[in-house]
């Protein structure tokens, strides 16, 4: 393996602690200089670097047990962290999105203890229900004046017990007290658990890619679970992306997250659509689901439920806080956990530090420049899936594969954090988001066409995108880039036909 040192050492550790073979090992190559690839004071190009090494390498590593060869996987950190930007980053029809992903109410406020909380608002629902508990109406001027009554903790004790969306603001030293942060001491970033027996999965020798008829149902919202299900369609496998038709949806996220997939929406409130589930159950290879804890398990898709449907299934989790500990059932993202476990006040501190200015009790929260925790556990995500994956052919089984945000933030925090000159003097800034896009975005993105689906209902001209091309290569096989479907329910819920 080449590359710096800490990349390696974290890549290595990681592969090997799911005993996975220390020999594939030599085919990663990551490049240098992560710690300049962005200006932030956590190691962010050396966290997106490992997890999408990991992730393309678990890739590599399928299909050499298909085909008898293994190649190389290289990332670019700074490639890795325009990846773990996408969103940012992408056009339709030449345009970049004129819609935002975050609501007007969402972000940080000042409280009646001179702290601060965070508010998620971007579902309707989540919006109301804050508003609710505030009792105030939706301007910010308003909930600014309703959160001057509350102390931060308070309200995010409130907020859990109804169900929303606030995360009070805390430093390191106050988030390692905290009864979660105990209960979470000790997890890995991604989890592989042996839940059932099964008998070695049958591959075929002649495949053109790593997941070539591997089929995944995708039940993900927002970033971190659709970054996932994109990177494996990316490497071939057929990823249905199921959706409610009666819950809100991100299209600025989506358009991009979807790329690769088909994509079908299910009412599972309707016997028949439900039934249809159980249906795309018996024939999936991965089940990966992101939504709240519990969710579709009190629907009967849990691991042990999917097991007995589908022996040899890896069933893919992620969460917001574990699955242990007083949060484990606790709504999150990555701003609000960013929030809660000291990533904001940490990258404050050191930003006043690299400006010259005395450093406060409580400095004003920064928020790390990128989606970090979303996409590195979503590419996580994909390194565990694949990893289960590659056991069901070496030695069957059925696995769970367990990925949360705060697990992989405490991953990150465990990386350090550099001098605030080489973050925010030496690191590089993000491009200017614009269209035509900057030439630095450009020259690393990949066009790609919308899909007509089978439903075969456009009445309009196909669209065409460009976003950036998957951060991981490797040597001899390119990862499946062609087509977007650019919307939720273009395909029926049918599975292709194995090659």
């Amino acid at each position: 393996m080449t590359h710096t040192s800490q990349s390696c050492d974290q890549a290595t550790s990681l592969w090997l602690a799911n005993e996975l073979p220390r020999e594939i090992l030599s085919h990663l190559k990551l490049g240098d200089c992560p710690d300049s690839a962005i200006n932030s004071s956590f190691k962010l190009g050396s966290a997106a670097q490992t997890s999408i090494g990991l992730s393309g390498l678990a890739a590599a590593y399928i299909l050499s047990l298909r085909t008898g060869n293994m190649q190389d996987v290289s990332v670019d950190a700074r490639h890795a962290i325009l990846d773990i930007s996408s969103e940012s980053w992408y056009t339709v029809d030449g345009q970049m999105p004129t819609a935002s992903a975050r609501d007007y109410l969402a972000g940080i406020y000042r409280t009646k203890d001179n702290s601060f909380v965070r508010l998620h608002t971007n579902f309707p629902h989540h919006r109301q229900g804050i508003l609710d508990i505030l009792q105030c109406d939706p301007t910010r001027e308003a909930v600014q004046a309703a959160l001057s009554q509350w102390n931060a903790k308070d309200l995010e004790d409130e907020a859990v017990k109804q169900k929303m969306c606030i995360a009070a603001y805390r430093s390191f030293e106050e988030w390692d007290k905290h009864p979660q942060a105990a209960a979470l001491r000790g997890t890995p970033p991604v989890q592989l658990i042996k839940i059932g027996e099964a008998s070695k999965r049958n591959i075929k020798e002649s495949s053109r890619f790593p997941l070539e008829g591997i089929r995944v149902l995708d039940l993900c919202r927002v970033l971190s679970g659709p970054v996932c299900g994109r990177t494996l369609a990316a490497y071939g496998a057929d990823v249905l992306l199921v959706t409610s038709p009666k819950l809100p949806d991100l299209p600025v996220f989506d358009i991009d997250t979807s790329r690769g997939k088909r994509t079908t929406q299910l009412d599972l409130t309707q016997a028949p659509q439900y039934d249809c589930l159980n249906e795309l159950v018996k024939d999936a290879d991965v089940f990966l689901q992101a939504y709240r804890p519990g969710g579709l398990q009190e629907k009967g898709f849990g691991p042990q439920e999917l097991v007995k449907v589908r022996p040899g299934i890896v069933c893919a989790n992620l969460t917001a806080y574990g699955w242990e500990g007083p949060w484990k059932h606790k709504r999150g993202f990555d701003s609000l956990v960013q929030t809660a476990t000291g990533f904001n006040w940490a990258e404050a501190e050191a930003f006043v530090k690299f400006n010259g200015q005395p450093v406060m009790d409580k400095p004003e929260p920064r928020a790390l420049p990128v989606q970090a925790l979303d996409h590195v556990a979503g590419y996580f995500l994909a390194f565990g899936i694949q990893a289960a994956i590659a056991k069901t052919i070496t030695e069957g089984g059925s696995w769970e594969v367990r990925v949360s945000l705060a697990a992989v933030a405490q991953w990150l925090r465990s990386l350090g954090q550099l001098p605030p000159d080489t973050a925010f003097r030496d690191g590089r800034p993000l491009p200017k988001r614009m269209a035509p896009p900057d030439p630095e975005v450009a020259a690393l993105s990949v066009t790609l066409h919308e899909a007509t689906g089978d439903k075969r209902d456009v009445e309009r001209c196909l669209r065409t995108m460009t976003g950036i091309r998957h951060a991981a290569r490797l040597s001899v096989t390119p990862v499946k880039d062609v087509e977007a479907p650019m919307r939720l329910d273009r395909h029926q819920p049918v599975w292709l036909p194995r090659v």
